[in-house]
């Protein structure tokens, strides 16, 4: 039975960057060829914010998988069920916000593993092999290896409790939500603030020794994407489709206006 490829995983798993872009308002399965082609290794679609359905999120996540790119679905906090269904519905990871304790960690895992790692229960005619029937003894551990699970650490309670987190066996990735987190902190982005900087080298430092991958989101500007990824994050959320397209339009309609 070949191997599942997750192209975000694989990435991290070689050592390099692993760029992500959100899909928030997109809602066609268009976006999945063209952040392709764009250059990213993975998408992150949004159930957390936005109105982009469930039944949207398992079409673009097929999608993504016939175009080469992983689909990593963020669900709303605490929606395990729904985390399962994404899994099922095509997704190779799950994203799961505000996660401040080990115990939360855990509880991912227990739904988004099969066993012996969790419980989570058989479907069958997964997306991931192309909806035909495989051997649950070879089809379950696959899934287990082509998953990617990523907490998303943003609270100071969470950057606290950042090596116990990681420490949770299953757990792929600690993800901080630096928006979220200024904001917690009473510093409202202020991003390069020296308390969050001091947060992600503790979160650094977590991943290292635990053997997981640091990531981050809300950080899109150059100088900043630089400054983190030096530090040791490798999972990046590079931005999303709104930023892109108002970003990219009003550079466009700015220059011609200007045209004489």
């Amino acid at each position: 039975m070949p191997a599942i490829v997750n192209p975000a995983k694989q990435r991290l798993q070689a050592g390099e960057l692993s760029v992500g872009i959100g899909v928030r308002v997109v809602r066609g399965v268009e976006v999945a060829r063209i952040m392709k082609s764009a250059g990213f290794d993975w998408l992150f679609i949004d159930l957390e914010h936005g109105q982009t359905s469930v039944e949207t999120a398992f079409q673009i996540s097929v999608a993504a998988l016939d175009a080469g790119i992983a689909p990593l679905v963020r669900v709303p906090h605490g929606e395990l069920r729904l985390a399962t269904r994404c899994l099922d519905g095509g997704a190779l990871g799950i994203v799961m916000p505000h996660v401040d304790t080990a115990e939360e960690a855990r509880a991912l895992v227990d739904a988004c593993r099969f066993p012996q790692l969790g419980h989570r229960s058989i479907a069958g005619g997964y997306p991931q092999f192309g909806f035909a029937a495989k051997p649950a003894v070879e089809a379950m551990p696959a899934m287990n290896d082509a998953t990617l699970l990523v907490v998303m650490l943003e609270t100071p309670r969470a950057i606290e409790n950042a090596a116990a987190i990681a420490a949770v066996p299953g757990i792929d990735a600690l993800l901080i939500g630096t928006n979220d987190l200024s904001l917690e902190m009473g510093i409202p982005g202020q991003l390069s603030h020296e308390r969050v900087i001091a947060c992600y080298e503790k979160v650094v430092a977590a991943c290292k020794a635990n053997g997981k991958w640091a990531g981050m989101g809300g950080v899109y500007t150059k100088d900043l994407l630089q400054r983190y990824i030096a530090m040791g994050v490798r999972l990046i959320l590079a931005g999303n489709d709104l930023s892109l397209l108002m970003s990219a339009g009003q550079d466009q309609a700015g220059f011609v206006r200007g045209c004489k």
